[in-house]
């Protein structure tokens, strides 16, 4: 890992699932960490390891007298807040574009207007592509969103991009893929399909199964995002963050069950499936190796069984911010898995 020693850096959304992964990391190599977070899905009880070097401070980012006060002093900037369940923003489009948006424009306008933050990571999303037209997908891949939310996150990229250039403000886009592992808060696949094997004998009730993702482990994505704040090339670029291996819902759900030892079958639930899905995702993370060294480290496999083994030991709960079509998910897993 970079030498990040004592760097003063605040994390918003550092509570949730890919923020709290980024503040170990950054606690892990004595940086001291502020982590700027609403609590609307993120978890205190993930920071639990990080005691010292770190500041926890509830707010919205989209209140700019809130987030000026957060940055006092600070170095850098990792903006992950955002709405980020694609079935809420079906029904509340509205509070997506205010918070992805919007509160991505007023955490680096302060950012900007600060006189100690040098550098800004901007925490993007694969779903801006829309369905890939080639393979693998490198940045310059067409950005054609398929829902709402990934318009939200490509309105914040276009913002974020042409501030650095107006401002000559140090700022990175980095555009993960589909990141799955421990610290959950949110029903994606991953977590879904092994609530419902641990419950289930025999049908894993799921919709489109057809479509395909590139899966990387959350380890390796919060690790290259920390290797972002270190690099001076990866100044003003946009930067892809995934595996580079494309699996079908279906061949995950399998290998799933076979890790687990249950032999299943998939049942398809029209109710399920997403209106303009995203039906294939694919990285070319080559721009990501060559400018801040990075390669994912933990292969699928091997990440499913972490994942496991953490919801087995865990408590897995699914907090409701909307109501809709995430009802449907409007449940509580309070056993071990």
């Amino acid at each position: 890992m970079p030498d990040l020693d004592g760097l003063r850096a605040v994390v918003t959304g550092g509570a949730g699932f890919i923020g709290s992964e980024v503040t170990r990391q950054l606690h892990d190599i004595n940086a001291n960490v502020t982590v700027f977070d609403n609590f609307s899905s993120g978890k205190a009880e993930y920071l639990r390891n990080c005691r010292d070097r770190l500041t926890i401070l509830k707010g919205d980012v989209c209140d700019k007298e809130a987030v000026s006060k957060v940055l006092k002093d600070q170095e850098a900037v990792i903006h992950l807040a955002a709405l980020p369940f694609i079935p809420d923003c079906y029904y509340h489009p509205e509070e997506f574009f205010k918070v992805n948006t919007e509160g991505s424009v007023i955490m680096l306008q302060e950012s900007i207007r600060s006189e100690t933050v040098k550098k800004f990571l901007h925490i993007s999303s694969s779903e801006v592509y829309g369905t890939a037209r080639q393979v693998p997908m490198n940045e310059e891949h067409p950005t054609f969103p398929h829902s709402t939310y990934a318009v939200s996150k490509l309105a914040a990229d276009r913002a974020v991009f042409t501030m650095h250039k107006e401002h000559n403000f140090p700022a990175v886009i980095i555009r993960p893929f589909n990141s799955y592992g421990p610290n959950i808060t949110q029903p994606y696949i991953v977590p879904e399909i092994l609530l419902q094997l641990s419950m289930q004998n025999e049908n894993v009730i799921l919709g489109n199964v057809e479509s395909s993702r590139d899966f990387t482990y959350i380890t390796d994505t919060a690790r290259g995002i920390i290797l972002a704040l270190t690099q001076k090339n990866a100044i003003g670029e946009t930067i892809n963050i995934g595996s580079g291996r494309e699996v079908k819902i279906k061949d995950l759900v399998f290998l799933m069950a076979g890790l687990l030892g249950k032999h299943v079958t998939i049942e398809n639930d029209n109710t399920r499936l997403r209106p303009y899905d995203v039906e294939r995702l694919i990285c070319d993370n080559t721009k990501a190796q060559k400018i801040l060294g990075w390669q994912p480290k933990i292969p699928l496999e091997e990440g499913l069984k972490l994942t496991y083994e953490w919801m087995n030991k865990n408590e897995v709960s699914f907090r409701v911010p909307f109501k809709g079509w995430r009802t449907y998910y409007n449940y509580r897993r309070t056993n071990s898995v």
